[in-house]
């Protein structure tokens, strides 16, 4: 059975294991190793998994069967002070999706926030990320493109995408 939980910080050591065996299959074919590494250790250290859960007010969900962790999402409510959930983070372990696992996670964040009163879930997605087409199929849009600067000339090359809910 598949099930949908909150995450709490003592979950991170999980996160990260996801997003150690995930990243690689997600973005090895077009982004180094080195910045792989780099951009772990930015996002999902100790240190930085705690802030985005203690001072950004981010929330994590991990979606289970069993108790078998498949993956998980992260997001806020009101993100910039508006009436957007922003989705910060989705992943799931590569033999977990196309499964429906991930349609379950984002279900569950449109719920939430519904249940907060914002009417559109925004996230951003590596312009050749496949996942791209994953979003398009659930009614995301694009809305635009970044490209975020990083240390030591890494850039985040993204699509803006966003859903409005009813």
């Amino acid at each position: 059975m598949i099930s949908i939980s909150e995450a709490k910080p003592s979950d991170f050591p999980v996160i990260r294991e996801i997003a150690q065996i995930t990243w690689p299959v997600a973005y090895g074919s077009f982004i180094s190793k080195a910045q792989l590494d780099y951009m772990l250790e930015k996002f999902y250290s100790d240190a930085a998994l705690n802030d985005n859960f203690s001072t950004k007010n981010h929330r994590f969900l991990l979606v289970k069967q069993d108790t078998i962790c498949l993956g998980f999402a992260s997001y806020e409510h009101h993100y910039l002070g508006g009436t957007k959930t922003r989705l910060h983070k989705i992943y799931l372990l590569p033999e977990s999706q196309r499964k429906g696992a991930g349609k379950l996670l984002l279900a569950e964040v449109e719920k939430l926030a519904l249940e907060n009163n914002d009417t559109i879930i925004s996230l951003n997605v590596n312009r050749f990320n496949s996942a791209f087409h994953f979003y398009k199929k659930l009614g995301f849009e694009k809305v635009g493109e970044e490209d975020i600067e990083l240390d030591f000339g890494y850039l985040m090359e993204d699509y803006n995408l966003e859903k409005r809910l009813l």
